[in-house]
């Protein structure tokens, strides 16, 4: 028989404001403060907000237009390497009690613990342990946490997700039979984890509203609206997950990919727009030439400045490398053909797919290859300078242009200001 297993989902509440109360000694419970960039304007978007903000009903991830005026505030400019390095700590605290390879971090502020054999070596019942873990990451860091506790990696996340908020320690648990008594009838289907609105409005056409509708429909229909992914959506349904740890420490990408975007600091035209983008293009070179990857595939994304419109298309290149002067020139048409020159842009983002190792490096009969080997020369010669001297070293003259966003980039990790 296969033993009963213990997960928790540990996440840090309003991690990035829990972080800048901290700095502050404030307390995040009866603080009201939001991580936001002022220098964005007012539609700035909040990346947290305080439990106390949420608690005068005021949405986390809004903007600062949408904050009343009534409300009194204090906005901290985002910090990531601060963040950063907070999610360390909060790792090598685990790492007191768990190994490794039981912790899966799911994000920068939320972990998946594989539980099951540390019950019984600390003589503690799972929400004891919990309890243990939550305490030293606040008595240590002043950052506050919730838990969910599952009997397999699902019901652990919905514990976190649904329970926890509900309850009066931060602690939700879940089993199978606690499970479809409490939340199969919940709404919105939404609130589960992995069930998109797409998927919600899918099942609401075939009259399928909650999970227990779910676990209670012929499969074959299931299957024949969702394929495949009609597997993950019954288990789920009926509170199973046979996924451990292990499993997603073993997986590894069949296709991969390396992307950027970014909001821009006010409506771009067409030309501003298209600098921003072949900057980003050039980065995303650079990365590929230090992975060791190549490509042949290019996805442009636009979004316009009413944040509702935008722009996307794919390319297939007829080459396969890693090198900007070869893909820019097909990026440039394809940013032609899709976007509206008539129209402010807001975000610019792009994708470079079907990555594989430089052995699949392939041009076509027209390249010049001389002119290849004198590009790779050159970039390796810059990103030895950059690695040394920093991001900023070496730049273009394009990166000098009134409206470009390369050098203020240079200094932002994840988009955000690093200190």
């Amino acid at each position: 028989m296969e033993k009963q297993r213990t997960f928790f989902v540990i996440d840090m509440k309003t991690f990035f404001a829990s972080v800048e109360c901290a700095e502050r000694n404030l307390d995040p419970f009866k603080t009201s403060l939001v991580v936001a960039d002022e220098s964005r304007g007012k539609n700035a978007l909040c990346l947290a907000i305080s439990p106390k903000m949420k608690a005068l009903g005021i949405r986390n991830r809004c903007r600062l237009s949408e904050i009343p005026s009534s409300v009194k505030y204090i906005i901290a400019k985002p910090r990531m390497q601060k963040y950063i390095d907070y999610a360390a700590e909060i790792y090598g605290i685990y790492l007191k009690y768990i190994d490794k390879n039981d912790i899966h971090v799911y994000s920068i502020d939320e972990s998946f613990i594989d539980a099951t054999d540390y019950l019984k070596i600390y003589n503690l019942t799972a929400k004891e342990f919990a309890k243990k873990l939550m305490k030293e990451i606040w008595d240590t860091l002043h950052i506050p946490c919730s838990t969910g506790v599952g009997t397999n990696m699902f019901l652990a996340k919905i514990a976190l997700d649904i329970t926890a908020k509900h309850s009066s320690d931060f602690i939700g648990y879940l089993d199978e039979d606690k499970f479809k008594k409490e939340l199969w009838n919940h709404t919105p289907i939404t609130d589960f984890w992995q069930i998109s609105t797409g998927t919600e409005n899918t099942l609401k056409k075939h009259g399928i509203n909650t999970l227990y509708d779910i676990a209670h429909t012929d499969e074959a229909v299931l299957y024949k609206l969702f394929g495949i992914n009609a597997e993950l959506l019954i288990d789920h349904a009926n509170g199973k997950e046979s996924c451990l740890i292990s499993d997603i420490k073993k997986y590894k990408r069949k296709t991969k990919s390396i992307s950027s975007s970014q909001i821009l600091p006010k409506n771009y035209n067409y030309d501003d727009a298209l600098i921003v983008l072949k900057e980003m293009l050039q980065s995303g070179c650079y990365e590929l030439y230090k992975q060791h990857y190549v490509t042949n595939l290019i996805h442009i994304d636009i979004g316009y400045g009413d944040y509702k419109t935008s722009a996307k298309a794919s390319r297939k290149l007829n080459f396969t490398t890693n090198l900007y002067y070869l893909i820019v020139e097909q990026a440039e048409r394809l940013f032609e053909e899709i976007v509206d020159k008539n129209k402010p842009i807001r975000k610019i983002g792009f994708t470079y797919g079907n990555l594989a190792d430089t052995s699949h490096e392939q041009y076509d009969m027209f390249t010049d290859l001389e002119k290849v080997k004198k590009e790779k020369r050159l970039v390796e010669s810059v990103l030895q300078i950059k690695n040394k001297y920093g991001k900023s070293a070496l730049l273009k003259a394009i990166d000098f242009e009134e409206n470009a966003t390369q050098r203020e980039r240079n200094k932002l990790i994840g988009g955000h200001n690093s200190e």
